[in-house]
């Protein structure tokens, strides 16, 4: 049970490292969300956001990211 609760507790600091990541790109990159491919629909009742450009533009970051510290580390 204790390794589970250790494991809840970092599932969480994941979370909240992500969200802290979140705000601070959004900060210094205002135009995230606001790229070409990112659907918005809005009437007056309801507002859909699909980030579909940002999510691809994140992604190929991570995955550019990803791979050079994998090359760093299994030197």
């Amino acid at each position: 049970m204790a390794d589970f609760a250790r494991l809840l507790i970092i599932i969480g600091l994941v979370i909240a490292f992500a969200g802290v990541l979140v705000l601070i790109a959004i900060r210094f990159f205002p135009w995230l969300g606001n790229l070409p491919g990112d659907i918005r629909f809005e009437t007056d009742n309801y507002k859909i956001f699909i980030p579909l450009g940002t999510m691809i533009l994140v992604s190929v970051l991570a995955t550019i990211l990803l791979n050079i510290v994998v090359r760093i580390f299994r030197r």
